[in-house]
């Protein structure tokens, strides 16, 4: 049985982590939620959603960190999660994290791999590892950063302590905080209206501007030109072309 959920709404791709209680991140969750990302690149599904219930997901499985101490394995958990969410994150489409309760260590960076977080007002996030004696390592150190800054990551990485919702919205980890009740809906409408965009144009847009963080200015305008000139030849972008000339909404196909 897959730990992982996958369904399909017209566009959108649901991934439900469904390893009850907490959604411990495991080895075979990682795999199962690779599974699930290969299966949204299916051309036909524009926008994912990636949530998980009661919790998106309150860390990794720690028994497997003790297997490692004893050379029964688990090493590898952290490298598996970090090649999972970096898939995740080179998708071609926006992808929206829905985070209900904890989304702690790996929850987070799983979290962060994802182009936007909706987080439930009653949600904490962090990144504890250094509770354990440990650091992040599926690219808590990289991402949070770039996201809060050097000065406030420093500060969730060195204390190990909990950011609520509030909070999170506050330094930019979180792009939107709703009732939890009305968590899933409001990321399915706004993956439903990203969906319904030019697709194919958000895929370049998504990967230039991922990849221009931390290259030269000059590099990273020719990654955009490049991207540019491949966007300006897709079927949507004729046909929003021709639809503001006409002043009708365009109808986007997502090629």
């Amino acid at each position: 049985m897959s730990l992982v959920g996958y369904d399909v709404n017209g566009p959108v791709a649901v991934v439900t982590l469904d390893h009850p209680p907490v959604n411990a991140l495991s080895s075979r969750l990682a795999e199962d939620l690779d599974a699930a990302i290969a299966r949204a690149e299916a051309p036909e599904v524009r926008a994912v959603v990636v949530t998980g219930s009661p919790h998106f997901a309150a860390g990794a499985d720690i028994t497997e960190f003790r297997e490692a101490f004893s050379g029964d394995g688990g090493d590898g958990l952290a490298n598996r999660l970090s090649d999972v969410i970096s898939r995740l994150e080179r998708l071609p489409k926006p992808v929206l994290a829905a985070v209900r309760g904890f989304a702690l260590g790996g929850g987070l960076e799983l979290a962060m791999g994802c182009d936007f977080r909706f987080l439930a007002e009653d949600a904490k996030v962090g990144q504890p590892e250094i509770k354990l004696g440990i650091i992040p390592g599926a690219g808590g150190t990289q991402r949070l950063p770039r996201l809060v800054g050097m000065g406030r990551a420093r500060d969730i990485v060195y204390t190990g302590r909990f950011v609520d919702a509030a909070e999170a919205l506050a330094i930019g980890l979180a792009d939107r905080v709703v009732p939890a009740e009305e968590l899933l809906d409001a990321a399915m409408e706004h993956a439903g209206i990203l969906a319904a965009g030019a697709t194919v144009a958000i895929g370049l847009a998504k990967r230039v501007m991922n990849d221009g963080v931390g290259v030269p200015l000059h590099r990273g305008l020719e990654m955009e030109g490049e991207a540019f000139d491949r966007a300006f030849g897709t079927e949507d972008a004729r046909e929003g072309v021709d639809a503001f000339l006409a002043k009708r909404s365009p109808e986007f196909r997502g090629r």
